[in-house]
């Protein structure tokens, strides 16, 4: 459910109609025609200033939500300008599917009155402004009622606050919670924001099991179980997306997990997100025991800092063991020694001396992984307790065995207790295939530290995380009821889940599980999992939708395609050409989600090409496939970033941003090549200008889709790709015009597409027959075609 109507509102500045749950400002003006602000898309030269522009200065958005409603103010700074005095009124849409109350509106301070308009009334009002103006761009929000306050002046030059507050129950189904801003609105600006702040802070009555969005990167405090905020804060952007978040509470009895699903229409897989997380109040029970293990290099390559980050990383895992947990130390160059013969258990006495141990510790000679995995693996004998192994290298085996595949066919061969490794790969010069190979044989995760990144923070944020093991060995089952007279042919549900195999939940921590679904309906989810090397099992109820209206949840489709799309990249990179048909395979399936679901990356970076033809099916492949030889780097910095974007994948996140700084890194590339815009350097490497911040940031906005070059090190932006609810559209050169084609539709269809007139009775009905999914399609400015419903479509 949009969780306020009114939240985040754009402050729009000219005739305009308005966004879900973000005010405008519609300018009074009877002879005027202007339509809304844009961010930039490429750098041009600016005129001078227009009569009539604005810029959104910034957002904060303040909200507390106890239980299931949720008291909201919004304040937003804008200014005009244009070179004249705005009359204007400030609009904003109410939500389809909420109840809003206490609603208060100030400027400057000073509250406004104003007028509720029903939906019917409010839609015949957006079409007028949207026809007066030709501004598809506010068809986005039609369908939505509307409240309208009295004209205020703002004149040239001049600033305006803006405050809105309001009450509003969110939607819940279960024990979730859903709450959301529509923030996206605020893109209709001349210019980035300075500022955007969110800070919601919950208060339940039960506790809070699960705190997740899909949407933005958050900072989650917990000061109770009860208790918790969370916030977000980004400078000089402009933004591309609703703000979403999800809360569940939990009876505080075993596991608390919820699910959500989607599915675009009958006829097509659906796809689920599960959350689940352990309890976190305090148990009279210890924390179930553990074994630890760290594996460090201490080969020559690892002299001078690398060594003392090393020793500080193992100083700070010895430091956070508790009484009852087992470890030991392995340190490795051309020999391989370890603290104890066997595994100790920790005290005081043992912590001591490990410490004293990692002092001693110094750098020289040669790297002998082979040995140093088979001596700590080789200790691990009970299989009752969690095991986790830490190993740290910076460079290639050159000491006993030293073939990927030996070493990886010794490792998974002496783990006889399905202990987790956990491989952590330092600097350029590891062999990043040889880590990835060992995490997935032994069941682990990779990590990857730069050159210039700390190891000891590294080590300590996954400790930190996999510290307490609650519940190990978790496995999922979930069972769908099949509907009277209903055969097998609809397949018996569940297939593609990510993570795949069993994992573990540790306290404070949540599993972010994706699937696809054959069939719709009631259902059971099972976790079954071992505490304290005991079996227990958790099942609660979930409903599979058979239909999705909207695209409320079409988060969850690109989440589980960003996943696959990591498990294939694996494949090909673990496989090499032992399988021609299997790799042929895997890449058709690599090129078909890039081109269904906009997921760009390094072996299908042609996509991003202007004038790139999603159709050109064999083509593609061909591309993909020469994309996919650069997998064959393992032993240099190319190798190295290319596995670290692959596991950020793995992770669910669509595109990884690039290792040095929050939003772009090192190395050059020229600026809007092939279709493709860097995005702006906060860090060091090549800086860019103001124009090709604001060209990258409003590219973004416009859903233009964002991928990492691990070659340049670059994030950059594909203008000539827009993912856009449930669709992915292509920019391409039509009979000597630009049309965005959806991807969905073949060359066939594209020249066969029945003609609509924008702005036409049958134009502004396509929600009305199709769904409110198809609003933002009737959004895009330039000529479209689309798939609706079975039939292809152009305006």
């Amino acid at each position: 459910m949009r969780a306020f109507a009114l939240l985040g509102f754009t402050l729009l500045s000219f005739c305009t109609s308005a966004a879900w749950g973000q005010g405008v400002l519609v300018n009074e003006e009877v002879d005027s025609r202007i339509r809304l602000p844009r961010p930039w898309v490429r750098p041009t030269p600016r005129p001078t200033p227009r009569p009539g522009a604005y810029k959104i200065e910034s957002i904060a958005i303040n909200a507390t939500l106890k239980n299931q409603v949720a008291k909201v103010q919004v304040e937003q700074k804008f200014r005009n300008t244009g070179s004249r005095q705005m009359e204007v009124a400030f609009v904003f849409p109410l939500p389809a599917d909420g109840a809003i109350d206490q609603l208060t509106l100030l400027v400057d301070g000073k509250e406004f009155a104003g007028k509720l308009l029903p939906a019917d009334q409010a839609r015949a009002a957006y079409e007028a402004i949207v026809r007066k103006n030709q501004d598809p761009a506010l068809l986005e929000w039609v369908g939505n009622g509307m409240f309208r306050t009295s004209v205020f002046p703002v004149p040239a030059g001049a600033e305006r606050t803006v405050t809105l507050r309001y009450t509003q129950l969110c939607r819940k189904k279960d024990s979730l919670t859903d709450f959301t801003f529509p923030l996206a609105t605020a893109k209709y600006t001349s210019k980035p924001l300075d500022r955007l702040s969110v800070r919601v802070a919950f208060e339940n009555t039960a506790p809070i099991a699960n705190l997740y969005s899909p949407t933005h990167q958050v900072k989650i405090e917990r000061p109770s179980p009860t208790r918790a905020i969370v916030t977000h804060e980004a400078k000089g952007i402009v933004p591309a997306e609703d703000f979403r978040l999800f809360c569940q509470s939990s009876g505080g009895q075993g596991v608390g997990a919820s699910l959500v699903s989607y599915r675009p229409s009958a006829g097509e897989p659906g796809y689920f997100l599960l959350l689940a997380s352990p309890p976190l109040e305090a148990s009279d029970d210890p924390p179930p025991a553990k074994t630890v293990l760290m594996v460090i290099d201490r080969s020559g390559s690892m002299s001078g800092k690398k060594i003392e980050q090393a020793k500080g990383a193992a100083r700070t895992v010895l430091n956070r063991l508790r009484e009852g947990d087992t470890f030991n130390i392995v340190a490795y160059d051309t020999e391989v020694e370890s603290f104890r013969p066997e595994l100790q258990e920790f005290d005081s006495a043992s912590r001591a001396a490990a410490l004293a141990f990692v002092d001693g510790l110094f750098a020289g000679g040669s790297t002998n992984i082979d040995g140093a995995l088979g001596r700590a693996l080789g200790m691990l004998t009970d299989s009752s307790r969690p095991s986790y192994v830490l190993f740290l290298t910076d460079g290639l085996p050159t000491a006993g065995e030293t073939t990927e595949a030996g070493i990886v066919q010794n490792a998974k061969k002496v783990n006889a207790v399905r202990a987790r490794l956990f491989t952590f790969g330092v600097g350029y010069d590891v062999n990043s295939r040889l880590l990835e190979k060992l995490r997935q044989a032994n069941f682990g995760q990779s990590e990857y530290v730069r050159p210039d990144e700390d190891i000891e923070a590294s080590v300590a944020r996954l400790y930190n995380r996999i510290g307490t093991p609650v519940l190990t060995d978790v496995r999922l089952e979930i069972d769908v009821e099949q509907a009277a007279g209903e055969g097998s042919a609809n397949g018996d549900g569940v297939s593609g889940v990510y993570p795949g195999g069993a994992f573990d939940l540790f306290a404070g921590d949540q599993a972010v599980i994706v699937g696809r679904y054959a069939r719709a309906g009631a259902a059971k989810v099972t976790l079954t999992g071992a505490v304290a090397g005991k079996e227990k099992t958790f099942d609660f109820p979930a409903e599979l939708a058979a239909d999705s209206g909207d695209d409320t949840n079409a988060f969850v489709g690109r989440l589980w395609a960003t996943r696959r799309v990591a498990d294939i990249i694996d494949q090909l990179d673990l496989s090499g050409d032992e399988s021609k048909p299997l790799r042929d395979e895997l890449i058709d399936e690599l090129v078909s989600l890039a081109t269904r679901h906009g997921i760009v990356t390094q072996y299908t970076s042609f996509l991003a090409d202007e004038g790139a033809d999603h159709n050109a099916l064999a083509s593609n492949r061909e591309q993909a496939s020469r994309g996919a030889r650069a997998l064959d780097a393992n032993a240099d910095g190319f190798g190295f970033r290319q596995r670290w974007a692959n596991s950020t994948r793995r992770l669910g996140k669509a595109a990884p941003k690039t290792m040095s700084s929050p939003w772009n890194g090192r190395g050059g590339g020229g600026a809007f090549a092939k279709g493709a815009t860097p995005a702006p350097t906060s860090g060091s490497g090549r800086s860019t200008s103001a124009a090709e911040q604001a060209a990258a940031q409003g590219a973004v906005a416009q859903g233009a889709t964002r991928f990492y070059d691990a070659q340049t090190d670059r994030t950059r932006i594909a203008t000539n790709i827009r993912q856009i609810g449930r669709k992915t559209f292509f920019n391409r050169a039509v009979d000597g015009a630009e049309v965005w084609c959806d991807s969905t539709v073949n060359e066939e269809e594209e020249k066969n597409a029945k003609p609509i007139e924008r702005y036409s009775r049958e134009y502004f009905d396509l929600v009305a027959k199709h769904g409110k999914h198809v609003a933002p399609y009737l959004a895009i400015d330039e000529p479209v075609v689309v798939k609706l419903g079975g039939e292809v479509y152009r305006w």
